[in-house]
């Protein structure tokens, strides 16, 4: 029996399985087994990582940030790559007419992004149909992912491609649970909780350590409504937590009144990438997306040079970042820097050292030793 077919057998039983208190045990068993089992199709045993490489797919990476495109063929993301990049990506109405990963840069609030045109997946690409695997492992690569759908069908595409990716360990547009799991080499298992636990029980919990034979270890949950899906994903530490946007394209061939109704959809972006209409709506949420934090030079005695920012990334835009961004060496030459801006506590600048957290459009003057 291939590794497909023992997750749809896994998956028929729990559908058939009521949850109770009778049967959580047995469940949280399934579910353990489950994710064992996608694991492999991950990362199949001799496989090198889940098949993320082979001829086009191996991408030099270039910009602060990378943007995945992921979707269906033919919903017209080689035209909007084509259009935002200036990068030949080939268009047609025909499926898979784009087969190999096309990368390409956009600059945004003058900083490059990187923008990775992937080939159109199909049902079933986490379990290795067409060239799923090597699509999706590039996708949970990316720092954005743009999911671009077609208007017409817009919410079934959604539900099969978020499925895809799930089932390659990728979260769209959340966080890492709040689950500990402390191994230890004797006790028991001991599980505390600082919320109340409505979607797993004890019985869940300890089924899924033992189905990965952790016997002695201390659970602390402080996840509101976690599941033993979210027990899984930190037992396993695979995941990927990537923010989504939904693009959903060819708003050209609908009504007004359809279009009000696409807005309801969380993270969602209508445009026409035919049409050029909205872009720079998208362009706005990629960039709030991403989360990046400009930060204007100021040279000793000179004014802010505004046109070609420091870009960082939110988390690791302290000083030091700042200065080893620019070179190595400046960080170790550093007297203190002067920073104005919404990091600074007043707006005549601010004497900081490396360990400063710099904000969004900053301005910083190193002084030197």
């Amino acid at each position: 029996m291939t590794t497909v077919q023992k997750i749809k057998e896994i998956e028929d039983e729990m559908a058939r399985t009521q949850k109770n208190k009778a049967t959580s045990y047995h469940l949280g068993l399934l579910k353990a087994k489950l994710a064992k089992l996608r694991r492999e199709l991950i990362a199949p045993p001799g496989g090198g990582g889940g098949g993320g490489g082979g001829v086009g797919f191996d991408v030099a990476r270039t910009g602060i940030a990378s943007v995945g495109f992921v979707g269906f063929p033919s919903v017209g993301k080689s035209t909007l790559m084509s259009k935002l990049t200036g990068t030949h990506s080939e268009v047609s109405e025909i499926d898979f007419t784009t087969l190999t990963t096309v990368p390409g840069t956009v600059k945004v609030h003058g900083a490059p992004i990187q923008i990775l045109d992937l080939p159109g997946i199909i049902e079933g690409a986490n379990d290795g149909r067409g060239r799923g695997r090597q699509v999706i492992a590039v996708a949970r690569t990316c720092n954005l992912i743009f999911i671009v759908l077609d208007v017409l069908k817009p919410l079934g595409d959604k539900k099969i491609i978020e499925g895809e990716l799930e089932g390659f360990g990728i979260r769209l547009n959340k966080r890492p649970p709040s689950i500990i799991v402390r191994r230890k080499d004797k006790g028991g298992i001991a599980i505390s909780n600082t919320v109340p636990l409505t979607n797993i029980d004890h019985d869940e919990i300890k089924a899924v350590l033992s189905e990965f034979k952790i016997n002695n270890a201390d659970v602390a949950i402080r996840e509101p409504g976690a599941t033993a899906d979210d027990l899984v994903d930190v037992i396993e530490g695979n995941r990927v937590y990537i923010p989504a946007v939904y693009v959903l394209n060819k708003i050209d061939a609908i009504s007004i009144e359809e279009l009000d109704l696409l807005y309801k959809i969380p993270n969602s972006v209508p445009i026409s990438s035919r049409e050029w209409l909205n872009v720079d709506e998208l362009i706005e949420k990629m960039w709030s997306s991403l989360d990046l934090v400009r930060v204007y030079t100021k040279p000793r005695g000179q004014s802010p040079d505004y046109d070609t920012p420091v870009v960082l990334k939110r988390g690791k835009s302290t000083i030091e970042d700042f200065c080893n961004s620019i070179h190595k060496e400046i960080a170790k030459q550093m007297k203190y820097a002067v920073v104005w801006g919404s990091s600074a506590k007043h707006s005549r600048g601010q004497k900081v050292g490396l360990d400063h957290v710099l904000e969004d459009e900053d301005v910083v003057s190193i002084v030197k030793k």
